[in-house]
C-alpha cells in the first residue's frame, strides 16, 4: 500500500504499547493527515499521522488505510 504525505488516513488498529489515554484519543479521532515517515529499524518505515487537535504520532503501515475505507477495529 502506498501512502503519501498529505493523504488522509484512518487508523484501523493499534498495536500494544500505547497508553490508555492515547488509545482513546486516537479511537475518537481515527482520521488524520500523513505528515511524514519515520525510519524504525533500517527495514521498516513508520507513518507519522497528525490529528485535528495538533497531536501526532507514528503507526506501522498495516495500522492505517486511506480514510475513505473501513472503521476502527478494537
Amino acid at each position: 500500500m502506498a501512502i503519501g504525505i498529505g493523504q488522509k488516513v484512518r487508523v484501523t488498529k493499534i498495536r500494544d504499547g500505547l497508553s490508555t489515554g492515547l488509545k482513546q484519543l486516537i479511537e475518537n479521532q481515527a482520521v488524520g493527515e500523513v505528515k511524514g515517515y519515520r525510519v524504525l529499524d533500517g527495514t521498516n518505515v513508520g507513518i507519522v499521522v497528525k490529528f485535528s487537535d495538533e497531536f501526532s504520532t507514528w503507526f506501522f503501515e498495516d495500522e492505517v488505510e486511506p480514510a475513505s475505507g473501513g472503521r476502527f477495529r478494537r
